[in-house]
């Protein structure tokens, strides 16, 4: 049966393919994103058009996950329109670059903003109605990094995404007991297929710049050539949202826990698999093996 998903940042990259890919595979799909009436209309309306044209049921719904009004209003209307919410896919998320020293601590709060607090706003929007059904997915768009290679002059959201990714995995077993189920999908570098790189943000701060450039000069366009070389030519971003949806149409309580898309291999399913294999010894050696899987079963 076809399931109601909300996608947060779902205008462009990941969430935009990832949503027209679920709504192909028969699910309602709500792509949220801000400024449906602003600068993302011409989004709304190519949404509008792959969903006639197609004739899948994909929609668009306002959400800035910088506020939590905007986040309770987007739930409202995804249960007005659709009367039940079965799957929330955190994918929103900025990416800054540049030398870390030269971001200053709000630059930086503001990013964990949008990439971890954001995710918050929409789970306490979210998770009261998942909670009530007893049953759902929370689906959380992680990142190599994590736990990979991680180049330099990334640090602001590797930071955060590696703080996303802690409350991910401590929210999968506060939610096992409801019913909920948490999946962690984790893409490596795609340097083409998203608008990670190219809308990037860049510190304010300029003074400390020139130090750096002069130790590391052009060091962000070799990162980004040797990242692109890693991955095999024929590796799309589209993957990602392959995964999603493999993992969405998998049943309740056999969905795996964290799925890498990797082309690049950067050593990060390597070793989330020993730190997953850890998780579940300690939760086991607790007493609580029952928060590695959630209660219950499909509805």
């Amino acid at each position: 049966m076809g399931k109601t998903i909300v996608i947060t940042g779902a205008g462009s990259g990941f969430g935009a393919l990832a949503a027209r890919a679920l709504a192909d595979a028969g699910h309602t799909v709500y792509a949220a994103m801000r400024d449906t009436a602003g600068r993302n209309a011409s989004r709304v309306a190519e949404a509008e058009a792959y969903a006639a044209e197609h004739q899948v049921d994909l929609r668009t719904v306002e959400l800035d996950v910088l506020s939590q009004e905007s986040a309770d209003a987007a739930v409202a209307t995804v249960l007005s329109g659709a009367g039940t919410l079965d799957v929330v896919v955190h994918n929103a998320g900025h990416m800054v670059t540049g030398p870390t020293e030269a971001f200053t601590p709000e630059e930086l709060a503001a990013v964990y903003d949008t990439n971890v607090l954001g995710t918050q706003r929409v789970n306490r929007a979210a998770l009261p109605h998942l909670r009530a059904q007893e049953h759902g997915l929370v689906l959380w768009i992680g990142s190599t990094s994590t736990r990979g290679g991680t180049p330099p002059y990334l640090a602001p959201y590797f930071a955060a995404k590696a703080a996303m990714d802690a409350l991910a995995v401590s929210y999968a077993a506060e939610l096992a007991r409801f019913g909920i189920e948490t999946t962690i999908v984790v893409p490596g570098a795609f340097t083409s297929g998203t608008n990670h790189f190219a809308t990037g943000g860049h510190p304010a701060e300029q003074a400390v710049l020139p130090a750096y450039e002069e130790r590391y000069a052009g060091l962000m366009d070799q990162v980004a050539q040797r990242l692109a070389a890693l991955a095999p030519a024929d590796a799309p971003a589209s993957l990602v949202a392959d995964a999603i949806v493999e993992v969405v149409d998998t049943p309740l309580g056999e969905r795996p826990f964290r799925v890498h898309v990797d082309p690049a291999n950067d050593g990060s399913e390597e070793v989330s698999r020993v730190a997953d294999r850890i998780r579940a010894e300690f939760l086991t050696r607790i007493g609580l093996d029952d928060l590695l899987a959630p209660h219950g079963t499909a509805a």
